[in-house]
């Protein structure tokens, strides 16, 4: 009799949601030769999503109405951003939006919140997870300027009020370029201010990636990584094989398979509703390009644990299902970095930042910026 194997979800590495692509596969004396079979119709499947010839219409070439599409959206989009993250600033602080244009000059949706005075004893830069948007972290800034820390965010590419399809990332070597060039920015408008990169589930992977590179490295005092995306695995090696093509001939497709419903993020019932009512945050299934980014990225960061020297400060909850805390301890055992600290939370989820005790893990990153300038 054949028994069935269970096999692990891929998940999108941030968001919280399940990318079922292969649920399972049964053992048996030709399960090679099934595979194969299978392997075949995918391809040919593949070749029946690529684009046909068509004659020009009236309105377009059909590339030319996509463009126009994910313009329109990104600009509707850009709309509903302005009016996030300014809430609750008071006179404690400013507050204000602007457009960032990155390396392949696109144009990147930017916020900043900064203590009245101006003056500040150092900056943090946020780098958003998956599929979210920087406005999210209006109430983590707020606190931040509570300790003369001036704080900006960057929505990526395809997030938030940036430009691009919403929830396509087709590359992250591009979010992290454009990382770099945003702190490149922040430093010279503040020169001599001590400077933090925050980044969040796949966020945290590419902070950690972009301070890998020595003249990045320079440029920070440290960084910080919440439930860092350092090992995500596809649900089997058939899928690795497969998502590269999938990546360049269907980039933009959605795996419909994917479970609504998601595991969840936060202890927080509020958090969960604000998060999945927010028009800002993608809440369809994980496109083909994307997925393949995040396991090209975890792999790279996995592989070069022992080339990790800038300082850092990993924070994981012990419960957290979208991203591997052991994944995170290994960094932690592994990177040579001469000041690192790792603080996992018994019981907590994905999202620390919006879990019931956010304005304490918040002051945990604080205290650990504040030893660092004093170190």
């Amino acid at each position: 009799m054949e028994t069935t194997i269970q096999v692990e979800e891929l998940t999108s590495g941030a968001s919280g949601r399940i990318i079922p692509v292969f649920r399972r596969l049964r053992r048996s004396p030709a399960s090679l030769h099934r595979s194969f079979i299978f392997l075949h119709s995918i391809i040919l499947w593949i070749l029946l999503l690529l684009p046909r010839r068509h004659h020009p219409s009236p309105g377009g070439s059909t590339v030319e109405k996509r463009r126009r599409r994910d313009e329109e959206d990104a600009l509707r989009r850009r709309a509903l951003a302005e009016d996030v993250g300014g809430g609750g600033c008071g006179g404690g602080c400013r507050w204000r939006t602007w457009l960032f244009f990155g390396t392949l000059r696109n144009a990147l949706f930017c916020r900043s919140w900064v203590p009245a005075s101006h003056q500040f004893r150092g900056i943090i830069i946020i780098i958003h997870g998956l599929n979210e948007h920087s406005g999210r972290y209006a109430p983590f800034a707020r606190q931040l300027n509570s300790f003369s820390f001036g704080v900006f965010a960057m929505d990526w590419i395809g997030h938030g009020g940036s430009d691009g399809l919403h929830g396509y990332v087709p590359s992250l070597d591009q979010v992290v370029a454009d990382t770099a060039a945003f702190l490149e920015k922040v430093k010279s408008e503040n020169p001599g201010v001590p400077c933090f990169l925050y980044g969040h589930s796949t966020g945290g992977a590419v902070v950690l990636k972009a301070a890998s590179y020595p003249h990045i490295e320079k440029m920070v005092e440290g960084v910080i990584l919440t439930s860092p995306a350092l090992r995500v695995k596809p649900a089997h090696p058939i899928v690795g094989a497969v998502a590269p093509i999938f990546s360049l001939v269907a980039p933009r497709y959605q795996f419909k398979g994917a479970n609504k419903r998601g595991i969840p993020v936060s202890r927080d019932p509020a958090a969960l509703v604000a998060k999945y009512s927010d028009p800002l945050v993608y809440t369809g299934p994980i496109r083909v390009r994307t997925g393949h980014e995040i396991l090209r990225i975890t792999s790279y960061l996995t592989r070069n644990f022992k080339s990790i020297t800038v300082p850092f400060f990993v924070l994981h909850g012990t419960a957290d299902r979208v991203t591997d805390p052991l994944a995170s301890q290994e960094l932690f055992d592994e990177a040579p970095s001469k000041f690192k600290d790792i603080k996992l939370y018994e019981g907590f989820l994905h999202d620390l930042l919006f879990e019931p005790e956010r304005e304490e893990i918040a002051q945990d990153i604080i205290d650990w910026m504040l030893r660092r300038l004093g170190a």
